[in-house]
């Protein structure tokens, strides 16, 4: 939709937190409590949404103000130290969603699934990618443009808090830092462009930055199994972004002279 999001690597790190405090210092149930997890992610997407479109201040500028702010929130009640997986999240909730075999990677492909359908065969999708594409012909075809952005930013960030809850299961603690860098949003945001999304809109597919991330782990995963220290790593994946930037921008400048 021509946005960018980088505060859900944030959203990420503060959902599990939420959920703590909500089990063990307010008493919620374990279910309501991941639920409203999810549901006050769901609120700062919407905070990044508005922002972005009623008052105009670009999506970067917008998420990394955000960024910041859910940092504070997060390290200044946590300080910034681990805690344990709440006792009434273990167990069968907590292996199922995560811990289990597999877990983590059924629940991708199971995601990928659906947005690829909500993407290719949905109004929503197709407004989104029309949003992205030309925003001015989107408006005049009478699609709805903000009410597309906000809701895709309101969807970003939950999904970020359930990959974060889906990794303080895993990993069986909850860890502040794991969205402290911007690691784990650049990476993302980097598995979406090598698969072919282009970051000014209009282009892209969920399966495509599916594959982009199969790529980048299987380089990083591979450079350790043979040895190779990780810091190359960091000059392939910078070098496969430029790539596939370039490789986007000239095959836009086709597709507009084509047209023409």
């Amino acid at each position: 939709s021509g946005e960018i999001d980088i505060s859900v690597g944030m959203v990420a790190a503060l959902a599990p937190y939420l959920m703590h405090y909500a089990i063990d210092f307010y008493g919620v149930p374990a279910v309501p409590a991941i639920l409203l997890a999810l549901a006050i992610a769901a609120f700062v997407g919407l905070v990044n949404g508005l922002i972005t479109t009623r008052l105009r201040v670009p999506s970067f500028v917008t998420t990394l103000g955000m960024f910041y702010l859910l940092y504070g929130i997060l390290l200044t009640p946590s300080r910034p130290y681990p805690v344990a997986i709440p006792e009434p999240v273990k167990g069968d909730l907590q292996t199922w969603p995560s811990a289990g075999d597999w877990a983590s990677l059924s629940w991708c492909l199971l995601v990928v699934v659906i947005f690829h359908v909500v993407l290719t065969r949905t109004r929503w999708g197709l407004h989104t990618i029309s949003v992205g594409g030309n925003l001015h012909g989107a408006t005049e075809a009478g699609i709805r443009v903000n009410r597309v952005k906000v809701g895709n930013f309101m969807l970003v960030s939950v999904l970020g808090a359930f990959a974060g809850l889906m990794e303080a299961f895993r990993i069986n603690s909850i860890d502040p830092n794991i969205g402290g860098g911007t690691r784990i949003t650049f990476t993302a945001i980097a598995a979406a462009v090598i698969g072919g999304t282009a970051l000014a809109g209009g282009s892209g597919t969920v399966v495509g930055a599916l594959l982009g991330m199969f790529v980048l782990a299987v380089l990083q995963n591979g450079f350790n199994l043979i040895g190779i220290s990780a810091n190359p790593f960091f000059l392939i994946l910078g070098g496969a972004i430029l790539v596939s930037m370039i490789a986007n921008q000239y095959l836009a400048r086709l597709r507009r002279a084509g047209r023409t």
